[in-house]
């Protein structure tokens, strides 16, 4: 078997996607008379600055020799935007079986996903284990292209997506697709097919926005059922498919840590307590702070994570919670998270057991008198509170939720889930 890794050929501005690239790549190799076992498409690291749109890498896994694969390899680079000077393209090519990649590839994958990499530990590992690599530009993309390689030994829980391709010549326009038809099909194939609309706006999620070559991409755990979707939509022509096997809503870029020890530019899973109500700031951002493990973490709920919001202004000081997401300028940007622990009663001012009315103090550590009455109370008293919110996990809508993380629907949690369509 052989193994190709390909990473950042597309441009924000400009558009392409590394899918095309590697959906190309498969034609190829099939032209050539080779076989494609599976397209590979790992989402890394969402804390990236210099990333495009989700981060993404691919692999080809194929039975085409290696030095065949290679020419072919560095045709697929060559479809690369190399105009936009941060498109710095890589392409990595092992002559293995992908679930037999040397374990130090392996473990590059995962740190991939879960941290920043150095282009320079890259290429000297492809060169270490003796794969053979070529680049645009700085090669920046070798990072990914190697992760991509090494990702099918490195992790174990894979989902899918179906991705329709726009012909040529209609690039960078409007899109054409019949939003009903998306939401009918999404409807029939939930929860097998998940993240196809955001119910809330009626917004179709699998529609991008950027001028890149993809119509709409299809995900869930059930390829047959991402087909099925793909096959119910009305739409402008569409002049390729592929469907990829992926670590998308799969949560793999999370750590677990307390709060002393998240750093920035990677995602954690970390649980506090809630020091404070929540505050809303200016442009509809809902800010939360946590404290744990002798540390403070501010968090965030962003204005595009629309009615995910409420659920966060619905915390009170002294709940306990566990919280998902990346950390970056010493906020965590909130991806989803758990109530552990509700805070059910609050203290107050004790009420006259006669007249109803709230009682007054007495001075200074003599309790609460009323003075109508002159009943009194030796001091504050519990009252039950009214929650909003219950155990278990909550999580943004998916309009607002990365490629990479784990929708609630998918199960698998330690908690009861109340998923966001």
């Amino acid at each position: 078997m052989t193994v190709v890794g390909l990473d950042d050929t597309d441009s924000r501005e400009r558009g392409m996607c590394t899918t095309y690239a590697a959906a190309a790549l498969a034609e190829s190799i099939r032209d050539a008379g080779g076989t494609v076992e599976r397209l590979l498409l790992v989402r890394l690291n969402p804390a990236v600055k210099h990333k495009t749109r989700g981060n993404a890498a691919l692999a080809v896994h194929t039975d085409l020799p290696a030095e065949t694969a290679f020419g072919l390899a560095e045709d697929a680079l060559d479809m690369a935007e190399t105009d936009d000077p941060r498109t710095n393209p890589g392409a990595i090519v092992a002559d293995c079986d992908p679930e037999s990649v040397p374990p130090q590839v392996a473990t590059f994958a995962r740190e991939t996903i879960r941290s920043i990499q150095d282009p320079v530990a890259a290429t000297t590992l492809a060169d270490v284990v003796g794969f053979a690599r070529c680049q645009r530009g700085n090669g920046r993309g070798l990072v990914g292209a190697l992760a991509a390689v090494g990702a099918w030994a490195a992790l174990s829980d894979w989902t899918y997506e179906h991705i329709a391709y726009r012909e040529r010549g209609r690039w960078g326009t409007e899109r054409s697709v019949d939003a009903e038809s998306v939401r009918a099909a999404a409807q029939e194939h939930y929860p097998a097919v998940w993240d196809t609309v955001d119910d809330a706006s009626g917004y179709p999620v699998c529609v991008p926005r950027t001028p890149c070559p993809i119509l709409y991409g299809i995900r869930g755990d059930d390829p047959a059922a991402c087909r099925a979707v793909a096959d119910a939509i009305d739409s402008e022509p569409v002049a390729r498919r592929a469907t990829f096997v992926t670590n998308q809503g799969t949560d793999v870029h999370l750590q677990d840590a307390t709060l002393d020890a998240v750093t920035a530019d990677s995602a954690y899973r970390v649980t506090g307590s809630v020091v404070e109500a929540p505050e809303t700031r200016e442009g509809g951002h809902v800010f939360v702070t946590l404290r744990g493990d002798g540390a403070t973490l501010d968090c965030a709920a962003f204005e595009p994570t629309k009615g995910f919001r409420d659920r966060v202004r619905s915390l009170r000081a002294g709940d306990r919670v566990t919280v998902c997401g990346e950390v970056s300028d010493g906020t965590l940007k909130l991806e989803k998270f758990a109530v552990r622990d509700l805070v059910r009663t609050e203290s107050v001012t004790p009420d006259c057991p006669d007249c109803g009315r709230s009682m007054k103090s007495a001075g200074r550590n003599q309790g609460y008198r009323c003075r109508d009455c002159g009943t009194s109370a030796d001091g504050r008293v519990e009252r039950p509170v009214e929650r909003d919110l219950e155990h278990g996990w909550y999580e943004v809508p998916p309009v607002a939720r990365r490629h990479i993380a784990k929708p609630l629907v998918r199960g698998g949690f330690d908690a009861p889930t109340h998923p966001s369509r």
